[in-house]
């Protein structure tokens, strides 16, 4: 039998500890977090802050999510409503997103047509641009349009996604030609083979983008603090940041929140984990 290595061994024992140890330096911040929403109010802001609770309690969550009858009046955070509004446009946003790009990244990849590399040249450039650089006429023609303050305002800037059209084209760029070809050969149309041999192909991408799409929309802050006027309508993280300027000195109930808007990203994540990153490592699919 061989004797091991001393130096492989040695390496790969460093290497270990070096990945355990950046991994509890990512988590170490989400694992506090945790722990402080379950805090009683004030104690998180101790010095130095303690990591568990002195007392677990689920008062944070109650506040933050249930409505409650106070001084003759309802009240709650309108978190909950917030919580459903960004489900809804997020769900919408990814279905209209791929429901676009993914035909659009087949037909740049395997299509031919007049301009079509004028197209993708176009799109490469528009990526250097910054989006923030067009809020300002894009909520003006919105203003103009009576899209301000409307969920549909804020869908329509995340449709035009050039990163998800050039994402499905890289990887629609592995499907052999000859298998579209024979295709063509057997009389199928064109949305016959882009339905019955891309789609099942690009299969592992269009969940890894559907992620991205959702991830994106989920997260977006900026644009629906923009076009949002009406607080009823606010996406959480709208909703999140109101509730901040309100109760800064509450850290118990702001990571209560953070805990909440993390969650169905999170559950989304592991639940299509094994497409995601068969997507994302595989590259491109093969023939």
């Amino acid at each position: 039998m061989a004797l091991t290595n001393p130096r492989r061994t040695l390496r790969a024992i460093l290497a270990n500890m070096l990945v355990l140890v950046l991994t509890a330096v990512t988590l170490l911040p989400l694992a506090w977090m945790v722990t402080v929403s379950f805090m009683p109010r004030g104690e998180a802001n101790s010095f130095p802050p303690p990591f568990l609770p002195s007392r677990w309690s689920w008062e944070n969550y109650h506040e933050l999510l249930v409505r409650r009858f106070v001084d003759g009046a309802w009240f709650d955070y309108r978190f909950v409503p917030a919580l459903w509004n960004s489900i809804g446009v997020a769900t919408i946003a990814t279905a209209l997103g791929l429901l676009l790009a993914v035909p659009a990244g087949y037909a740049l990849a395997k299509l031919r047509f007049t301009g079509r590399d004028r197209v993708l040249r176009f799109l490469v450039i528009s990526l250097i641009v910054p989006g923030q650089v067009a809020m300002l006429p894009l909520f003006l023609m919105f203003k103009e349009l009576g899209l301000v303050n409307s969920y549909l305002g804020v869908i329509l800037p995340s449709l035009a996604g050039i990163f998800a059209i050039l994402f499905v084209r890289q990887a629609a760029l592995g499907i052999p030609d000859e298998m579209i070809d024979a295709a063509r050969l057997d009389g199928a149309s064109e949305i016959r083979i882009f339905r019955s041999i891309a789609l099942p192909l690009l299969a592992p991408i269009v969940v890894t983008l559907a992620v991205f799409l959702f991830l994106a929309s989920w997260n977006d802050f900026l644009w629906p603090l923009i076009i949002l006027a009406d607080q009823h309508r606010y996406t959480l993280p709208v909703a999140v940041a109101a509730i901040g300027r309100e109760h800064a000195a509450d850290g118990e109930l702001m990571m209560a929140a953070a805990v909440v808007t993390t969650l169905p990203v999170l559950a989304l994540f592991l639940s299509l984990q094994r497409y995601y990153m068969s997507g994302l490592l595989g590259g491109s699919v093969k023939g």
